[in-house]
């Protein structure tokens, strides 16, 4: 077989197809596809242990390992599926790679959002044999998580875009409904440089959900009103035709009647102000109104002449212990239980189990905390596979996203929040402001039991920007 490529990457993300598109890829002479090669909470497949002889705990420590193995000349063009939260680093590389085919499927992101949906409740991830069918009933429709879902295959899509213009390459598109068009699948093989037909599709996967939208989920009439918020090319048009859109709009919030826009930061006191908010008209924070892109973003704007836009930056070790604890030991709802896993596992950090801290003293804790900034270090220099999440992003990179849209009028430190926020909102005109509660202290231990001038000096070396352009000093 001849070919313009070395190897190959499937650019994909859950729920796409693309355990369907890989079983025929597989099917095509002198071709194989190994998998998620570069999920960071395993390599290829959950139950496998290592690709080609490559270990996960080689891969993690050296992506290209694994890359190069893969794109070796035997006989056999081999590649792998890539999703959007999968190790950064082979992402760069493979992107920048004109010997890398790049195949990019997609969906209309209201199926494939069910479709997790409904996977999740079930715990079934394929279907070989239609009698093993689980049926977890009618799943809930939650429209801020559906938007989240949209905004990163959106920037996700965008980057591939914009990799491949600036390089002069190009992709061969596939969408979820190709997969059954035995044509497009030989047109691939084509472009892959397979020379022989596939005589027909792969047979042994089964579409798990074939019904309408309309009877697997319980809310329907939230579907339509979620999807009347955004612009319908983003659903239905293939990237070049998506909007640049900032990822961090649908978490903006404004007040119910003060002309007042927060633009939160992850694991900064967004509690706090959300309570804040609420209580200027003796609401509860859930009741802010936050459905926002950036089109009903200007119309506030538009509609709130005078208004006032804001963050609040939290001091960077504060921050970091903060995402620590609520993120990775807690098991409360937004927890991170897969990367948990990861840190225990991959990149063996001393953590006790998810939401257990029977035998965890305040020892263990100091010991656990300075691993994960040992673990954020290497995080924020794109040195391992797990992404760099927004709850532990550095804050100036995340008001650069921002300023896409609009700089916040006034960027408060948390300490200063007594004195700033009311005045804020006498510059809105309202002069009856209520008084911002203070956060409580981290669980299962607070900063103050295990801070020292080490854990001062390792967040400086993490967030030396973030010192720089907020002024910080020493959290004590």
């Amino acid at each position: 077989m001849t070919s313009a490529f070395d190897y190959f990457v499937v650019f994909a993300d859950m729920r796409t197809g693309s355990n369907f598109l890989e079983a025929n890829l597989n099917a095509m002479p002198h071709v194989a596809c190994h998998g998620e090669a570069f999920n960071p909470h395993f390599i290829g497949y959950p139950n496998k242990t290592e690709i080609l002889g490559v270990s996960l705990e080689q891969r993690t420590q050296d992506p290209m390992q694994l890359i190069n193995v893969i794109r070796a000349e035997d006989g056999v063009l081999r590649g792998f599926r890539f999703f959007h939260d999968h190790d950064l680093r082979a992402l760069d590389f493979v992107l920048s790679d004109p010997r890398c085919a790049k195949i990019i499927l997609t969906r209309n992101p209201v199926d494939s959002y069910v479709s997790l949906k409904i996977a999740r409740s079930t715990g079934q991830w394929k279907l070989t044999d239609v009698r093993r069918r689980k049926d977890g009933g009618k799943v809930h429709f939650d429209g801020a998580e559906f938007r989240q879902h949209v905004e990163d295959l959106q920037s996700f899509q965008l980057r591939l875009m914009q990799s491949l213009q600036r390089s002069g390459q190009t992709a061969f598109y596939v969408a979820y409904e190709d997969l059954q068009d035995l044509r497009v699948m030989n047109g691939l093989a084509r472009y892959l440089g397979v020379p022989e037909d596939l005589e027909a599709l792969d047979s042994s996967l089964k579409r798990q959900n074939p019904s309408p939208v309309s009877e697997k989920v319980s809310n329907f009439s939230d579907v339509s009103a979620a999807l009347a918020e955004l612009d319908r090319f983003n659903l239905t048009r293939t990237p070049n035709f998506e909007p640049r859109r900032g990822a961090a709009v649908p978490t903006y919030v404004t007040a119910d009647q003060a002309p007042l826009l927060y633009m939160p930061i992850r694991s900064g006191p967004e509690a706090e102000v959300l309570n804040w908010l609420a209580a200027f008209d003796d609401g509860a924070p859930d009741d802010l109104p936050r459905k926002h892109n950036q089109k009903s973003l200007r119309q506030w704007r538009r509609n709130n002449e005078g208004n006032r836009s804001f963050t609040v930056v939290r001091h960077p070790v504060a921050r970091a212990h903060h995402a620590f604890c609520e993120r990775i030991l807690s098991k409360s709802p937004g927890s991170y239980t897969q990367i948990h896993k990861t840190l225990r596992k991959v990149y063996k950090l001393p953590l006790p189990p998810q939401g257990v801290f029977k035998d965890y003293d305040a020892v263990g804790h100091r010991a656990a905390f300075v691993a994960f900034l040992e673990f954020l270090r290497a995080n924020l220099a794109g040195q391992t596979s797990i992404r760099i999440d927004a709850h532990w992003a550095s804050q100036s990179e995340i008001l650069r996203g921002f300023a896409d849209l609009a700089v916040p009028d006034m960027i408060i430190r948390e300490e200063e929040m007594e004195s700033y926020l009311p005045a804020l909102a006498m510059q809105v005109g309202r002069m009856d402001a209520p008084e911002p509660q203070v956060a409580p202290e981290d669980l299962p231990y607070g900063l103050a039991t295990i801070y020292d001038a080490e854990i001062e000096t390792l967040v400086r070396d993490i967030y030396p920007r973030d010192y720089l352009n907020f002024g910080f000093s020493d959290w004590a």
